[in-house]
């Protein structure tokens, strides 16, 4: 086979065979062609678009272009979860740790942040100590031996993806759906997983801010991953304002604690857990019903044993497990600190989750380039959520940072992000749509 012959094909708008995507995976993998054959290749399938059986394929493909996780042995189901990305969604650190104390293995891969988005391993990354990058044998290990693990992506992992992913960066076919769903479901894949969870974000702070949209990609991954023999179920839920009432990597650390230690007064952050947490329980096959797998997570926090689970991942990961016990005192602490306040009376009709999310950045919180330095105490502790009545000077929220210019830049966008009008918007749906 030639790349040229693969390029030609797909820009005259025929489909691959599972060979001739097996060849060009293997291809990124080895470096055997060029990357401008690559990306050729690349805006060919973006212009074209690809069939669910080459979707199917390039996700096979690519799970299999380096080295799986091995954990067939377990007799625990392995399951795992992935967001497409939101403002506040530290969903992850939580959930892993309860799932694992729930009877399942969960060997968690998860990415750091993108643009206004918030990423699990920056905020892991929180906890001093805490270590990410970790050999394929250890995260092997740790799974067997205490249930979960929570890992960046290394090469030996899909190493086709990273490839393609860099160059997809590099030539603005990123948005081509079905290269967002093999790039997601391969990493999965090379998991060596029973089941996976996926929540698709929709709103202002959703790379897919459409439903449609949203809902296409949730159908998408559900349909590619039961393809390519992964059971899968999609959760659509709200971004339209930050999740929960923590924006910034040390603040959803201490969130992701408080509710492990029982504190579900962030009600919105609470559900999606939840919801994700009973669909696993389902997928997993230790529960029928994910109503009632939630009901069973929400009783068995209250017996502090996925607290100890969380304690024991962040020890086993190298990171001061005296986080889980008193979160204020060991996680970085920032240097300023000054409140959002409403400047007029009504109701809070307007907490657009994006420009919070760029503010967060602006704090210091995420990266405006790859080698930005974080400042792992920045961000937002929330006051008000949607809907919430307000008199004039009211907090409506805490803003953080070290930097006393970026906490004026930070706070200066957060404003452009709040509405008040007066009459009370209609509530949100948290979870908008389940498709199985």
């Amino acid at each position: 086979m030639r790349m040229l012959d693969m390029i030609a094909k797909k820009r005259d708008g025929f489909e691959h065979a599972p060979e001739e995507i097996a060849f060009i995976v293997r291809s990124a993998a080895l470096s055997e062609v060029p990357d401008y054959q690559l990306s050729a290749w690349l805006m060919a399938a973006w212009l074209k678009g690809m069939t669910r059986g080459e979707t199917v394929a390039l996700t096979r493909a690519m799970a299999r272009s380096g080295k799986t996780l091995k954990l067939s042995a377990l007799r625990a189901p392995k399951v795992d979860k992935h967001s497409t990305g939101g403002v506040g969604d530290g969903i992850s650190i939580p959930l892993a740790p309860l799932l694992a104390a729930a009877g399942l293995a969960v060997p968690m891969m998860s990415g750091r942040g993108l643009g206004h988005t918030g990423g699990t391993l920056d905020k892991l990354e929180a906890i001093p100590g805490f270590k990410v990058r970790i050999p394929i044998p250890a995260v092997e290990r740790q799974v067997k031996r205490i249930g979960v693990c929570m890992f960046g992506q290394s090469w030996d992992l899909a190493p086709a993806d990273g490839k393609l992913y860099s160059l997809r960066d590099a030539t603005a076919t990123v948005e081509s759906r079905p290269l967002i769903v093999a790039s997601i479901l391969s990493k999965k894949l090379a998991e060596d997983l029973n089941g996976l969870i996926m929540d698709v974000k929709c709103g202002s702070g959703a790379f897919f801010k459409d439903p449609e949209q949203a809902e296409g990609l949730a159908s998408d991954l559900v349909r590619t991953a039961c393809g390519a023999g992964l059971n899968c179920v999609a959760v659509m839920t709200d971004m339209e304002q930050p999740l929960g009432l923590a924006v910034g990597n040390a603040l959803e650390i201490r969130q992701a604690v408080s509710i492990l230690q029982g504190d579900f007064a962030a009600s919105d952050y609470a559900e999606v857990l939840f919801t994700l947490g009973g669909w696993m329980l389902v997928l997993g096959r230790l529960e029928r019903d994910w109503r009632k797998g939630a009901e069973k997570l929400k009783a068995l926090i209250r017996t502090g044993k996925p607290l100890a689970r969380f304690k024991d991942m962040v020890k086993a990961q190298g990171g001061d497990a005296r986080v889980a016990d008193d979160p204020e005192k060991f996680l970085p602490r920032p240097k300023l600190r000054q409140e959002l306040k409403a400047r007029s009376e009504g109701h809070l009709v307007r907490l657009d989750a994006k420009l919070i999310g760029r503010a967060a950045v602006a704090l210091g919180a995420g990266r405006d380039r790859q080698e930005d330095a974080i400042d792992f105490s920045a961000g937002f502790i929330l006051r008000r959520k949607l809907g919430d009545s307000l008199r004039r000077a009211d907090v409506i929220a805490e803003v953080y940072a070290s930097d006393a210019q970026r906490l004026r830049e930070g706070l200066r966008m957060a404003e452009e992000a709040v509405g008040i009008g007066r009459a009370r918007p209609k509530p949100r749906k948290t979870i908008l749509k389940v498709i199985k």
